[in-house]
């Protein structure tokens, strides 16, 4: 979606008097909340709202083969449906570029953080594994999906329990579920997505701040023993300087913890 130009450059003239529509800071996010157990189908499940904008996150573990390359891994598949329902922006049918995007931001960050524990979802050598299924859900985009995306996926995954694995039958039992929950890490990843506008920078925009934006870029954050960066991705048409991504980096680093505040309540709720 377009943003008029006029409504382009009153935006713009409000971000350099340091001033948004809602009232908000630019390095401000909206409210942010987090829902699990959604699903009772699912092994694990999520809702994420921040502000209007709302994901559904859904997990689902089977068993297969493992990758030739990792014969003692599970596996991980994370796909995106930006449903019509959410935005006239978006259609039935074939994945669109956003979608793709947004699947490959988040399957990157959850993956080379280290966050789920793959070695441990091996069954049996180069024959059988766990293989994880992250399906993520847009029911209404007003703006930083990407985000919503990320967390509601990390949150579904903290939700998710081991279902039971009959050997002798070699089969899943779907809709059994044991008390063991999936193997994870304390490496919680999450994306920060800062957008540009004019020479100014804004997180957690609104369905017009976004369409407004100039330049994107997505990092994606885990932390153990020190903070790390697992997945980056710039978006839209206009470069940044050195100057602002190390600019963008700091920043980053505070949102992370800001963010990971809120799925440390989430954990707390998981006990």
């Amino acid at each position: 979606m377009e943003t008029p130009k006029l409504m382009k450059k009153v935006i713009e003239k409000y971000l350099k008097e340091g001033k948004r529509f809602d009232g908000r800071e630019a390095m401000e996010h909206r409210e942010i909340i987090i829902e699990t157990g959604i699903s009772k189908n699912a092994e694990g499940s999520a809702r994420v709202r921040i502000g209007k904008t709302e994901v559904v996150a859904g997990v689902k573990l089977d068993v297969g083969e493992p990758y030739t390359d990792s014969p003692e891994s599970g596996t991980l598949i994370t796909t995106v449906e930006l449903l019509p329902l959410s935005s006239p922006e978006f259609e039935y049918g074939r994945p669109g570029i956003e979608a793709i995007e947004i699947a490959r931001i988040v399957d990157r960050g959850i993956r080379e953080s280290g966050f789920i524990d793959l070695d441990k979802l091996c069954i049996k050598k180069g024959e059988k594994v766990w293989n994880v299924f992250i399906d993520l859900y847009s029911m209404n985009d007003d703006g930083n999906l990407l985000d919503a995306a990320c967390l509601a996926g990390v949150a579904a995954v903290l939700d998710s329990k081991m279902p039971k694995y009959d050997e002798k039958e070699e089969k899943v039992l779907f809709g059994e579920w044991t008390s063991k929950r999936i193997p994870l890490t304390k490496n919680i990843p999450l994306t920060v997505t800062f957008y540009k506008l004019g020479d100014e920078f804004i997180i957690d925009p609104d369905q017009e701040e976004e369409a407004s934006c100039e330049a994107r870029i997505s990092l994606c954050f885990s932390e153990d023993k020190k903070l790390l960066i697992n997945a980056l991705q710039k978006g839209e048409k206009n470069p940044l300087t050195t100057a602002e991504l190390f600019k963008i980096i700091g920043s980053a680093e505070k949102k992370y913890k800001d963010i990971h505040s809120e799925v440390s309540k989430l954990l707390k709720r998981l006990e």
